[in-house]
């Protein structure tokens, strides 16, 4: 190690790039004792981070992140050597392959378990956000590569809550709702796979920003326009079903955040007729049935006006439907999204008696989970 620290700081490039080459093949170990190992390096790791080598300052970031997710002692070094400002310099780097190293290192060191106490508020109090927030502005310079990294950056920023407020107030909810509908024109446009590497970590930043208790989701400068947000949800929905149906269950939790207290988002999915193409997701899982009917819930809850437009059309037969699964969790929202109904719109209780929905719920009249609910139902039902 003292013979690499020593070609790493000598005067020829050559051998200190082949010095930081062989630093970075070290941090790829599993062990922790050799990211301990390295120690001595990293004040010089992070000095060359204002190198001229674009090359040279990719290989030093990598070499970072990789020491940084292997060892608690390594990030106790590095945070009073100055990390936080030193990628703070390095973002306004115009190389992309440097800015890509960057995301890295900083979403290694975002995941730390002492993040939220040590190392977000830092980030949180330096340019970095405001300057991710710039790399994930959509047009013709958005690099889905930078882009992806700096995503889960914010990704990890938001879940910490450290100060979710402050990244509002910079924009973030409406930066990310514009990247949303580029990303649906993407998939529109093209078959290119990689954007579902994106859609992930925009997705999950969205959701859990909307989560936040002090957020107001429309009207206002830094929120979201509800028509739109939806139509391009729908699109990336139809994208997902095709070709990644695991990021289903992502999109269908922004739907439910974003229905959950708003009567407008409600609205545009019944306006622009988008309750069928959600049931035709029932299908597809248990964990995707259970979100669909979730979302439903949402609509079916802002009361008489909104249900009468969920009725009459394919609902009810879907519901029943759903009634024949064997997944608890599924049934019961089933059960709810019901009841809300038969209280709403009668006369779905009279279609559902037509229909023998009775004779389907007798199947869950012993499940202990399910009992009460069954039996609430079955009152309704015969006696609205």
């Amino acid at each position: 190690m003292r013979t690499l620290v020593g070609l790493l700081t000598s005067n020829q490039a050559l051998l200190q790039l082949e010095a930081a080459r062989c630093l970075h093949e070290l941090s790829h170990s599993e062990q922790s004792a050799v990211a301990e190992a390295c120690l001595p390096a990293t004040s010089y790791l992070l000095t060359y981070l204002s190198s001229h080598s674009s090359d040279f300052i990719e290989l030093c970031l990598y070499t970072l992140g990789n020491l940084i997710v292997e060892s608690e002692a390594v990030r106790r070094q590095l945070l009073p050597q100055g990390i936080v400002p030193s990628l703070a310099a390095c973002i306004q780097s115009p190389h992309l392959t440097v800015l890509e190293a960057l995301g890295y290192a900083l979403s290694q060191l975002l995941q730390a378990k002492e993040a939220p106490e040590a190392i977000i508020p830092s980030v949180l109090g330096s340019t970095l956000p405001q300057h991710i927030l710039q790399l994930l502005q959509p047009g013709p310079k958005l690099n889905l590569g930078v882009a992806v990294e700096f995503a889960w950056c914010l990704h990890y920023i938001i879940c910490s809550q450290v100060n979710n407020a402050l990244l509002i107030s910079h924009g973030c909810l409406s930066t990310l709702g514009l990247l949303l509908l580029d990303m649906a024109g993407a998939v529109q446009r093209t078959e290119d796979a990689r954007m579902e590497l994106l859609a992930c970590p925009v997705l999950r930043c969205l959701s859990n920003l909307l989560t936040e208790a002090a957020v107001e989701v429309v009207g206002g400068p830094n929120q979201l326009e509800d028509e739109r947000v939806v139509a391009a949800l729908f699109i990336l929905l139809q994208f997902f079903l095709q070709k990644q149906p695991s990021l289903l269950p992502e999109g269908l939790w922004l739907l439910n955040n974003l229905t959950a207290n708003s009567p407008s988002f409600c609205t545009s999915l019944l306006s622009m007729d988008l309750i069928e193409p959600l049931l035709q997701l029932l299908p597809v899982s248990n964990v995707v049935s259970v979100l669909v009917l979730t979302v439903l819930c949402n609509v079916a809850e802002k009361g008489p006006a909104y249900c009468q437009r969920l009725w009459p059309g394919p609902l009810l037969p879907c519901l029943i439907g759903t009634l024949a699964f064997s997944d608890t969790e599924v049934v019961g929202h089933s059960l709810e999204l019901l009841q809300l109904l038969f209280l709403y719109q009668p006369e779905t209780a009279e279609a559902f008696l037509q229909q023998s929905g009775l004779q389907v719920l007798e199947r869950h009249q012993e499940a202990a989970q399910l009992q009460d609910r069954v039996h609430a139902l079955q009152k309704t039902a015969l006696h609205r």
